[in-house]
């Protein structure tokens, strides 16, 4: 998949594991910062001391293999999961907030939530608009207009009236995307935003999620299994293995032969698009 070229590309994640020291402009503030974040689940610790600092209006992609601790990180950024250490958003510790303050600074697509079968499609993304309804009030004008405008940017709009429970994979996917970005929120946290979407899907929701981080000044993390494509698209980038961030800072700092060999098992070849940016290409071993 390849894509344009952007006007800005810089981020920032901590600690720099190898490579050059994390990118990024003086005088720009930080969106999100995690300090020696940690969770346990029954017993078992499954992310230990992370720290990530993400400038407003980057993007930057968590990956790592299976089971290596991604989807904890952003449900613990998110607030959805108790951890120790401290998150904060605009330097305000998330575990402060009360829900409605938490949700109107931050949404959370998570790689596959319970949806409700009979609800319709509207009225699932309209639920993003839920922090800024008043207590036993209705939604408003705006608020239906905003989620029609996202359904329709989604290729959603003639499935407004159709029951969740009658929808594709890939369909239910854009459903909780179009909720979090009906949200509004300055912050996108998304969960393997692309898993079960078809390559023109894919690259119809980075590009609308990247259009609205260079128009708003959205801040974005996402977990992506996609090398390629999380190097296409983030600013910067954080490999996390058992728990633990084994390399940050530019796709070009952490896309390395040697580090998807010794993380992913794989080998593979580093190419450089036009734009600069890293490809990850897998080589068949020889016969």
């Amino acid at each position: 998949m390849s894509r344009t070229s952007r006007g800005r590309a810089s981020g920032s994640a901590e600690p720099p594991a190898r490579g050059a020291d994390p990118p990024g402009g003086e005088g720009t503030a930080s969106r999100i910062r995690a300090r020696d974040l940690s969770v346990a689940l029954d017993g078992r610790t499954v992310l230990s001391g992370v720290a990530l600092d993400v400038r407003a209006g980057d993007w930057l992609a968590v990956i790592g293999a299976n089971g290596a601790g991604k989807s904890t990180l952003l449900k613990a950024v998110a607030g959805v999961l108790p951890c120790s250490g401290e998150v904060l958003i605009d330097d305000t510790p998330v575990r402060r907030l009360r829900p409605r303050e938490r949700a109107r600074l931050l949404a959370y697509a998570p790689q596959s939530p319970a949806l409700p079968p009979d609800m319709t499609v509207f009225d699932y993304a309209l639920l993003g608009r839920t922090p800024y309804i008043p207590y036993l009030g209705r939604e408003s004008r705006h608020d239906r207009e905003a989620t029609a405008s996202v359904l329709e940017r989604l290729d959603l709009a003639p499935f407004a009236a159709r029951a969740l429970g009658h929808l594709s994979g890939g369909e239910r996917q854009r459903v909780v995307l179009a909720r979090a970005l009906v949200q509004q929120a300055p912050v996108l946290l998304l969960d393997e935003p692309t898993t079960a979407l078809d390559l023109g899907h894919q690259q119809q929701v980075l590009e609308l999620v990247d259009r609205l981080r260079l128009a708003d000044g959205l801040t974005v993390v996402t977990t992506l299994h996609d090398l390629s494509v999380a190097g296409q698209y983030a600013d910067s980038m954080m490999l996390v293995s058992a728990g633990r961030v084994a390399a940050s800072g530019t796709p070009a700092d952490v896309l390395t032969e040697e580090l998807i060999d010794e993380h992913f098992g794989a080998r593979v070849r580093i190419g450089t698009g036009p734009d600069g940016r890293p490809g990850v290409h897998l080589e068949r071993p020889c016969r």
